[in-house]
């Protein structure tokens, strides 16, 4: 029997279409159809009984699966799917037991309403994990040229090595310089990292063998004016001379040959690397709300001093975040690259979840402007669970700048050296630097000190 045969009151009729959209089956129980009801119901527990375990017993792996294509797409069906069939139940529900005339209209409202608190979070929920899926399919390969094993994503490796770039193209530049180069070296089983900085002006560069040894066998010199052979113009020299890495592709050669060249540089193996377009980074500091930065002494920043970031702790947007991170004026590109350290672990700190999760898409077409990668998407959950274990330790940084290392002339075996203790946790001792003069006319030697070993970033950004 129908509602109207049943003759529910307007007030009946309300409570058991809310009962429904509570609890599937609540009108087809009371209007007869028990089948049909315990059906509803036990399709109901099951749903929430899975979202329940997956919530509770996986938390951990949530996060892993958020970065699987195949499982974003599947979680986009499953949500706009359950959407449309709690819909299809509470209007089913509120047709078995819609009232007479005079009261129909609050009780079709009422399931409207329902409706719409259904579809509307579900709505949300699939797009986000549709720009979920859209980032990750955009931004990182599908292939690897490594196959990722699920029991050893790392192939028995004690320490994964990337390279994180910071890349800046300029209207008054040809091509992109990346005048940020760290190696994050990350304990596989640990998470303990180190990350290892290298000054955009390291000359005399040995390119690895091959083609590009062969071009340049005492060290990169570049070619004319515009590419005076300091270690921020490899990248570009490679995109335009495809002959220095043959058979690889337009838009990788650059990578492919700095992440050969820094491996060379440290004496370890540089597996995957990362770069970030600054004003992009810009971008995405602005999609997460600004930065919290601890500055310790006034900056100046633009070419004629256009603006001034004071001292003391302050929440920085996108562009004041990037002044921070690339000024020199009345300092040098040593202590800039100490800051841009102290800003790469400030946003990775504070990027909590709900963070992102409010300004989700902002950041997400912030993130596929901003940044290159070859790290294949098979890694990304074994790449996440190991982000997780980095956060619960304390990063150490080792610069290779001046007094450590003369960039104009550099001790190439001291750097591996200092690496390897790193690496190891081998005390440094009072070794003296061994800086070579610089042989470069008109070169200014850093007043910045470099640690002699490693040192926590908690004890230099505050």
């Amino acid at each position: 029997m129908v509602g109207e045969e049943r003759d529910f009151r307007t007030g009946e009729s309300i409570g058991l279409t809310i009962g429904s959209a509570v609890l599937w089956g609540v009108a087809h129980i009371a209007t007869g159809r028990q089948r049909t009801g315990f059906a509803l119901m036990t399709l109901y527990l099951v749903v929430v009984a899975f979202i329940i375990t997956l919530a509770t017993a996986f938390r951990g792996q949530l996060l892993s699966l958020a970065v699987r294509p195949s499982w974003l797409m599947g979680l986009t069906i499953a949500i706009a799917s359950i959407a449309v069939i709690w819909s299809v139940v509470i209007l089913w529900s509120f047709w078995l037991v819609r009232p007479a005339t005079a009261g129909r209209s609050a009780a079709a409202a009422t399931a409207g309403l329902l409706c719409l608190l259904i579809i509307a979070p579900s709505a949300w929920a699939t797009r986000l994990a549709y720009v979920s899926h859209d980032v990750v399919s955009s931004v990182f390969s599908a292939t690897s040229t490594t196959p990722v094993v699920a029991m050893d994503p790392w192939n028995g490796a004690p320490r994964v090595n990337i390279l994180l770039v910071g890349a800046d193209a300029a209207a008054n530049r040809v091509g992109v310089r990346t005048d940020s180069m760290t190696v994050a070296s990350v304990d596989t089983a640990t998470g303990a990292t180190t990350l290892f900085s290298l000054p955009r002006n390291l000359e005399q560069v040995q390119l690895p063998k091959g083609p590009a040894r062969e071009r340049f066998p005492y060290g990169f010199t570049g070619e004319g004016p515009q590419t005076p052979g300091l270690l921020n113009e490899v990248y570009q020299y490679a995109e335009d001379h495809p002959e220095m890495v043959p058979g690889v592709r337009a838009g990788h050669r650059g990578s492919t040959l700095l992440k050969e060249t820094v491996s060379d540089i440290l004496g370890i193996p540089v597996r995957y690397y990362a770069m970030v377009d600054m004003a992009g980074f810009a971008e995405m500091i602005d999609a997460m709300g600004g930065v919290k930065i601890t500055i310790n002494e006034p900056i100046v920043y633009g070419k004629y001093n256009e603006g001034l970031l004071p001292a003391g702790t302050r929440k920085l947007s996108g562009a004041e975040a990037l002044w921070y991170g690339r000024s020199r004026t009345n300092s040098d590109d040593y202590v800039r690259m100490g800051r841009q350290k102290c800003l790469l672990n400030a946003v990775a700190q504070q990027a909590d979840p709900v963070t992102l999760l409010n300004s989700f898409e902002r950041l997400a077409t912030a993130t596929k402007r901003a940044i290159s990668t070859d790290i294949p998407q098979d890694l990304l959950p074994a790449l996440v669970d190991l982000g997780q274990k980095v956060k619960g330790t304390h990063i150490r940084s080792l610069q290779f700048v001046p007094p450590l290392i003369s960039t104009a002339d550099p001790d190439w075996n001291l750097i591996r050296d200092k690496v390897a203790d790193a690496l190891e946790d081998r005390p440094t001792g009072p070794k003296p630097a061994t800086a070579k003069p610089s042989s470069t006319p008109g070169s200014t030697p850093s007043a910045t000190p470099s640690p002699q070993g490693p040192i926590s970033l908690d004890q230099v950004c505050g």
